[in-house]
Parts: structure tokens; sequence; C-alpha cells
């Protein structure tokens, strides 16, 4: 069985957290954090819960005023990187809030090592227009970790994360923001422009198709078109016409998808296998084919779920495209299979063309 992320918090691992801490405040009290930190509940908390209760017990166990404390957390903080790190800004989010100058002068520091794109949005909600001019001025960084923070803390539907609803309403706040980094040097902070502008196209899709337009007008950059695309993404699953129509996915007209066959049946933790020809009507007009495949899970409730998922993008030439394809059915801790009939199902350009029922049995 796989390692849980959670268990990365280990004896050695918040061994080396206490000594770092030593290093710069020399009356820590090692032993007395490590034993607060695995206390009688720590078993039952999950990631998230596991970073914050580290905090609490820093906070605890330094026993100085907050500012003080912060100095110390910002000295620690280039050893503890990644996910791993994650405690480091959650202090700042949970004990910083009424020091806004110096927390986020922190959390700018900190994410260049372990990312604060969580801490910083209880900063946001509370401060709106101090950070407003305070994200905008992080676009400018030179460094692109702080450029990306910029974006991805502000992100209206950044998982795991709380969320953010005044964004969901009303956009414009984030857009400034993302103009100014849409022509970002680093491919990482373009991903974020792009997972940014995802999210709200599920609240405005118009709005996302009408920046989506302008940049590919302003700029045939394969940097820009990739943001693009990928800002597109969900409106592009949707089979949201004006999406599919700025990529030159149109109607399928000229296409047939022929002799789509899947096993039967399935067993729970096997692989289904699904096979089809796509076939271009000879004679007529090449079409730009966006093909995916869609998969109706049964749920608990005894109704169907679609998922889709995307095989490929093509022109279908003057012959048949093979399709071979295979799902698997392996139990994974994100998605919950229940036995029953299921459907799969062939999409081009947004619109079934083919589908054929399986059993999944548990």
């Amino acid at each position: 069985m796989a390692d849980l992320l959670k268990d990365v918090y280990n004896h050695d691992y918040l061994n080396h957290v206490a000594n770092a801490v030593a290093d710069y405040y020399p009356t820590f009290h090692k032993n007395d954090f490590i034993d607060a930190v695995f206390n009688e509940d720590w078993k039952n908390k999950e990631l998230k819960a596991r970073t914050e209760h580290i905090a609490h017990q820093l906070n605890t166990f330094i026993e100085l005023d907050y500012l003080q404390t912060l100095a110390v957390i910002k000295q620690i903080s280039l050893h503890f990187t990644s996910y791993k790190g994650m405690f480091i800004p959650a202090f700042v989010e949970l004990f910083g809030l009424d020091e806004l100058t110096a927390s986020i002068d922190a959390l700018a520091h900190i994410t260049q090592f372990a990312s604060a794109e969580f801490a910083v949005r209880p900063f946001i909600e509370l401060h709106p227009e101090q950070m407003h001019c305070i994200l905008l001025a992080w676009t400018k960084s030179d460094n692109h970790h702080i450029r990306r923070l910029a974006s991805e803390g502000a992100r209206p539907r950044l998982p795991w994360a709380m969320a953010l609803p005044s964004f969901k309403k009303d956009p414009s706040y984030l857009l400034p923001i993302l103009e100014s980094l849409k022509n970002d040097e680093s491919e990482y902070v373009r991903r974020s422009v792009a997972n940014n502008l995802n999210d709200i196209a599920k609240d405005h899709p118009d709005v996302v198709i009408d920046i989506a337009q302008r940049w590919l007008t302003e700029s045939d950059s394969i940097h820009t078109k990739r943001l693009v695309k990928h800002a597109c993404r969900s409106l592009l699953k949707q089979a949201y016409p004006d999406a599919l129509s700025l990529f030159g996915f149109l109607p399928p007209k000229n296409i047939n998808v022929i002799g789509l066959m899947a096993d039967p049946s399935v067993q729970l933790g096997e692989v289904l296998y699904f096979s089809c020809q796509i076939q271009h009507q000879k004679g007529l007009p090449l079409n730009k084919c966006r093909i995916e495949f869609a998969i109706d899970f049964m749920k608990k409730n005894g109704k169907q779920a679609r998922k889709i998922f995307q095989l490929s993008e093509a022109i279908i030439p003057q012959y048949n495209k093979m399709i071979s394809k295979s799902f698997s059915f392996k139990k994974i801790s994100t998605r919950q299979y229940y036995g029953g009939q299921h459907t799969v199902a062939i999409l081009v350009n947004g619109v079934q063309l083919a589908s054929t029922d399986f059993f999944l049995i548990n």
C-alpha cells in the first residue's frame, strides 16, 4: 500500500523541524514540542489538519510575540520545501492576520520554498483593497514563485483551499492581475494564469471566451495559444460552442464513428477495453477533430454521471482512424465505483457519435 501524504510528518521529520527551530531559538524545548505534536489525536488528523497542528505547536513552544516568532519562522523556511513545508505558511495564516505588512512580506519570502497559495487567501478576504495592490505588485517581482502566487493564491476555486466566493460572483478583481501575467516568461506562472481563467470559466464562460479571443488576436505566440487552450479546457469538455469554434472544432458533419466495441463486462479492479473507427466521408472537406470518450458511471443512487476524457486532436484523413483504448477500474481514492450498467461513448467536437453499454461487476 502506498504511503499517505500525511505520513511524511513522522518522527524523523519533526526532529528535523525541532532542530532547525533550535538553531535560531536556542531555548526551544524540542522534546516537549515533538511530544505535543504526536498527541493522542494525531493519528486521526489528515494532511491539512496536521500542518495546522504543527503550526499551533510552534506558536506554543516559541515563547515570543508574533513578530519575533515570525522572524524565526522566516529563517527556518528555506529548510522546508514543497508540500511538506506547508506548516510554515500555515503559521502565518493562523496567527498573522492582524499584522498585514509583516505577514505578507513573510509569505512572499516563504512561497519561494513552500507555496503560500493557501495561506494568502484569508488576507485577500479580510483586506481586499490592500491585497489587490500587493498582488499587482507581486506580478512584477523578479521571482517567479512570487509572481505565480499573485495568480494562484487568488484563484476562485483553488482545490483544497478556503473559498473566495466574491470572485465566483465577480472576477473583475482578478483580471488586471492575469493581464499582467499573461506573457510571463515562466511556464509555471502562465500555467497558473490558465488555471485561474479555467476557474473563472466555470461561473463566467463568456468572460473567459472574450479574454481568449482577445489574447489570441493580440499574439500568435505558442505560449499564448497553449495558455488559452488550457484556460478553456473545461469549456471544451462541456462542448461550449464558442470555445470549440475558437479552436477550429466545428460540428462533425463529415465524420462517422463505426464499429464501437467494448468488453461486455469488467470486474472491479480490472481493465475495460474498447475500440472503434473514426471515418471521414471521402470527398468532403477535412475536419479538425477533438476526439474524446465518455463513461457514464453508475452512482450510489442508481443514476449515471458522465466523466469525459480526451483521446486526441487530429485532422481525420481520407481513411479510417483506428481508436483502441482501455480504462482501469482499479480502486482509487478520488473516485468510488459502483456495480451495474455503465456506458462508454465516443465524442467528436463535443458531439456524441456512438455509444455502447457494459457492466461493472463488484
